[in-house]
């Protein structure tokens, strides 16, 4: 046998260890996507679930490998592949003052949950973490942030509460806000704004939107884009500042490469959607393909759970968590508002 031959070999048995892992995660990220489709119920809340309450998988020998590799990464391919579905196009059509307003109230929440953490008993880590979810798209922000944070021993708990958290959230405010943007008397474009820059997951968005209207769904669904376009330099800066001025050498953490290679990929598949060169099914089949693989991500995260390190997070989390949701809707609305009448034609 030749040594390619060996080699081969070598890496083919190596894989095959995976499968086992790999298989439990994908079928409940199906369960999951199955459920969500034909019940409403959010597919990353239900993979997630899922996973916690098979997490005693994780301990057998068979699947820990696999469950292991899904969590990250999988989870950094996905990552890196939901930026085809962002193009430098979208500010264009978006307006400069709706983009200014955007990503203005974006950094601002975002700022607010690191000045504010303290008062809730929490350090940098899940402040970043929390509020980045609620600023930028919810679990995938959450997924993406968490893969930069330098490691503990409650990594994974605090970022099962973000998702579980900012999920239950989108969807309430996917009820909720439809009701804020009528009673706020916003016209379609207006309440797309609002919708799209205050909810938290892009399905959420989508579902508030178009119950209001086909404008306001369009309008909304664009400016949830951006948002999610500003992932990478959120996440650029937040390693920087990590990198400068985060503590160093605390025990059992571990800090990653200056730029991963996950948010690489993610700003190579914007700029490459941004050329116009790739046709709208491969950008539909690869936005599919990161949709599945952040769904198999999260239910591995979910099968590497235990139930009782999620209740140690505790209430303050989630009084933080909503401290911030609500500081994002007012912003938003007062961005809105206070431009009157005049103004609001800059939109």
């Amino acid at each position: 046998m030749t040594a390619a031959a060996t080699r081969l070999e070598a890496r083919l048995r190596a894989s095959s260890v995976l499968v086992p892992g790999l298989l439990v995660s994908a079928l409940i990220a199906i369960s999951s996507r199955f459920i969500s489709d034909h019940y409403g119920a959010p597919a990353m809340l239900m993979a997630l679930l899922f996973g916690i309450a098979l997490n005693f998988l994780s301990e057998t020998e068979r699947c820990d490998p696999g469950i292991g590799f899904s969590a990250r990464t999988v989870l950094r391919t996905g990552v890196a592949l939901l930026g085809v579905q962002i193009s430098f196009e979208m500010l264009g059509e978006l307006g400069v003052s709706a983009a200014v307003l955007v990503v203005g109230s974006l950094l601002a929440t975002i700022g607010f949950g690191l000045a504010v953490a303290r008062l809730f008993g929490f350090r940098y880590r899940f402040a970043f973490l929390s509020a980045g979810a609620v600023a930028i798209c919810g679990a995938s922000a959450a997924i993406a942030i968490a893969a930069i944070l330098p490691k503990d021993e409650r990594s994974e708990e605090r970022l099962v509460f973000t998702v579980v958290g900012v999920t239950v959230l989108s969807t309430a405010a996917m009820i909720l806000y439809p009701l804020v943007v009528s009673g706020f008397g916003f016209d379609d474009r207006l309440a797309g704004i609002y919708l799209g820059a205050t909810i938290h997951d892009v399905a959420q968005v989508v579902g508030a939107g178009f119950s209001v209207s086909d404008a306001t769904g369009e309008t909304a669904t664009l400016v949830k884009l951006l948002r999610v376009a500003m992932l990478a330099p959120v996440v650029v800066l937040g390693l920087l500042v990590l990198r400068v001025a985060g503590p160093a050498g605390a025990p059992g953490e571990r800090t990653g490469p200056i730029l991963p290679v996950f948010l690489l990929g993610f700003i190579a598949c914007s700029a490459l959607a941004s050329t116009g060169l790739l046709p709208a099914g491969v950008i539909a089949a690869v936005a599919a393909a990161s949709r599945w693989m952040l769904l198999m991500a999260i239910a591995a995260v979910g099968l590497r759970t235990r139930p009782a390190e999620i209740l140690r997070v505790g209430p303050a989390a989630i009084g933080l968590l909503v401290a911030e949701t609500l500081f994002l809707a007012v912003i938003v609305a007062l961005g809105l508002v206070l431009l009157g009448p005049g103004g609001a034609a800059q939109f």
